[in-house]
């Protein structure tokens, strides 16, 4: 049985959707495993990880209208606001999403299929550098 991990930084200028998928997938090759199952964490909570359609940049906007309306910046509405008007709406739609992907490994690749990319949703409005925790186990 064989580990990997390593810490990939993804910089997000600004709210939306940033696809990493290459970055995931130099390391899966560097870590040589064929047969396993890649962890993804996303180690912030006003951020988020999605495996998302990646040949339609419609989709990615729709995405994000959509999380606007559902949890939108209204200061009257929420009573966390230590950050800022962008700061608990950034917590809800983390919440509504996840901030850990299971992708499995086989023959040394992904099994990302024909559309799907791995993707940082960055929920606040200013520039960020979120860290995403990559662990790769299996033989």
């Amino acid at each position: 049985m064989h580990q990997a991990i390593r810490h990939l930084h993804v910089r997000a200028p600004a709210r939306g959707l940033v696809e990493f998928t290459a970055d995931v997938r130099e390391f899966v090759h560097e870590a040589s495993v064929q047969t396993g199952i890649l962890t993804l964490f996303c180690r912030h909570t006003s951020a988020s990880l999605l495996v998302q359609e990646n040949a339609d940049p419609s989709v990615r906007r729709d995405l994000e209208t959509y999380f606007g309306t559902l949890a939108p910046e209204d200061l009257t509405r929420y009573e966390h606001d230590t950050e800022g008007p962008d700061d608990m709406p950034a917590h809800l739609r983390t919440a509504l999403t996840q901030v850990q992907l299971s992708i499995p490994v086989e023959h040394g690749r992904m099994t990302l299929g024909t559309w799907q990319g791995i993707y940082l949703f960055e929920h606040r409005r200013l520039p960020q550098t979120r860290d995403i925790v990559a662990h790769l186990i299996g033989e």
